[in-house]
């Protein structure tokens, strides 16, 4: 039994072969900065502010088609001086936010929070005593290292009493996922799954 020789075409083309790499290659990349672009972003803490949530040095993931942001939310958004900045979402439009109760606790729309989940351990609500009424299309934020955190509390010189507009925020931070011995998924904490009713 002879064995004939292999044809020119029955051969591999390494030409084919190179360019099929080279197209998955660049879609690749494509799809990863269309995702970047439009999808998810990575940002880094560069503060202590939202201590022991996020420590400085932190690196998370940010989905920048949340939607809406709500109560509990921490959220990536342009800040009072433009820069990149990171805080939690206290209130919303319409509400009433107020520091403090008899027992030190901020309020929304006179729904005591329950901040133990993610209040920096030697801190407290708030060093100030304030009460606000959130425009609409505006967010109250502040850091959860509050004695620590440049926030809302901080800018009510500026137009709507330092609340900032819900279009500034680029999306809402969903894990963190550097370094890897703090990996974690960013949920929202169980006092902001209370009613709060607005106009109380």
């Amino acid at each position: 039994m002879t064995v004939e020789p292999e044809s020119k075409q029955d051969k591999p083309s390494r030409k084919g072969g190179l360019r099929e790499t080279l197209f998955l290659l660049v879609s690749g990349v494509v799809v990863a900065l269309l995702l970047q672009a439009f999808v998810f972003q990575s940002f880094w803490i560069p503060s202590e502010s939202m201590e022991n949530t996020l420590i400085e040095g932190d690196r998370v993931v940010v989905n920048k088609l949340h939607g809406a942001a709500e109560r509990g939310d921490v959220v990536v958004f342009k800040g009072w001086d433009g820069k990149d900045t990171i805080k939690r979402v206290i209130a919303v439009g319409g509400d009433t936010v107020k520091c403090c109760d008899a027992q030190k606790r901020i309020t929304v729309n006179g729904v005591p929070l329950d901040e133990k989940a993610y209040l920096h351990p030697d801190d407290f609500p708030s060093g100030d005593d304030f009460e606000k009424v959130v425009p609409e299309g505006r967010l109250w934020v502040m850091g959860d290292h509050r004695s620590a955190s440049y926030d809302s509390r901080g800018h009510e010189e500026q137009e709507a009493n330092g609340a900032i507009l819900e279009d500034d925020v680029i999306g809402r931070a969903v894990a963190i996922y550097w370094p890897f011995s703090r990996a974690a998924v960013l949920s929202t904490p169980e006092t902001f799954n209370q009613k709060f009713t607005k106009g109380d």
